[in-house]
């Protein structure tokens, strides 16, 4: 089975998740298979918040309990370079690249020693936007995550299906999706997205200018309310304009 396929499957099993638990728990089942074990999904509060109303900001979360109560009594979130670096990028990154970073310091060095001792040593955070304008900081930590180039995208756009599942399950009963349209071309050049291809392949591929494969997937990317192109494929896929 190819890796495309393999997400494609992945990824109908978190449509059948009936509520934001079992999401969490099937993509879980999906990504533990790499070394990532565990997983937070929330808002981030406004620096300063009293830690009884931190937990509020939490959408998903199958975190060690005691490494979470941790967390929110020492206010760990003004100084989780993990945090810090997802508030500087839109693309997923793995945690040791924001250990790595030039904000890392003593208090930095605190909340990552203090994670490694709950066996969260390594792993994959990115910020998702919302189609409403709302940032949802995700991330997945392990002890030992090993992630391939082609693993790495695979678990990338799974985790940006399910978060944005288990936000359609809490809304679903009183909101409906709202209908758009993609052009022929749009679609195309997303599907072709999906399966990795640059810019420049999709020209190639599609014998258009490399430009206007950029603006097919721009154009795809603001009528699905995406910031970044994982984002825009998880959505369409959500939505069946990809299969």
């Amino acid at each position: 089975m190819g890796q495309f396929d393999r997400t494609l499957e992945f990824i109908d099993q978190l449509q059948h998740a009936g509520t934001a638990a079992a999401v969490c728990e099937k993509l879980l089942g999906i990504t533990s298979d790499f070394g990532l074990t565990a997983l937070m999904a929330g808002t981030v509060p406004q620096p300063g918040t009293p830690a009884g109303q931190q937990k509020q900001h939490v959408l998903l979360c199958d975190w060690p309990v005691e490494w979470l109560e941790r967390y929110v009594a020492r206010n760990y979130v003004d100084h989780d370079p993990v945090v810090s670096h997802m508030k500087q990028l839109q693309a997923p990154f793995q945690w040791r690249e924001a250990s790595q970073g030039a904000r890392f310091d003593k208090s930095s060095g605190e909340v990552m020693g203090d994670a490694g001792a709950f066996k969260l040593r390594d792993g994959l955070a990115f910020p998702l936007i919302t189609l409403d304008g709302q940032i949802v900081m995700v991330s997945l930590g392990g002890e030992a995550v090993e992630l391939s180039a082609a693993e790495f995208g695979l678990v990338s756009l799974v985790s940006t299906y399910a978060v944005g599942r288990a936000m359609q399950l809490h809304t679903m009963a009183n909101k409906t999706i709202d209908h758009i349209v993609l052009t022929p071309r749009e679609r195309e050049c997303l599907q072709w997205a999906a399966v990795g291809k640059s810019e420049w392949e999709i020209s190639q591929i599609l014998g258009i200018s490399e430009h206007t494969s950029e603006k097919h997937l721009l154009n795809a990317k603001s009528k699905l309310g995406a910031v970044n192109r994982v984002q825009a494929v998880a959505e369409a896929i959500r939505r069946g304009y990809i299969s």
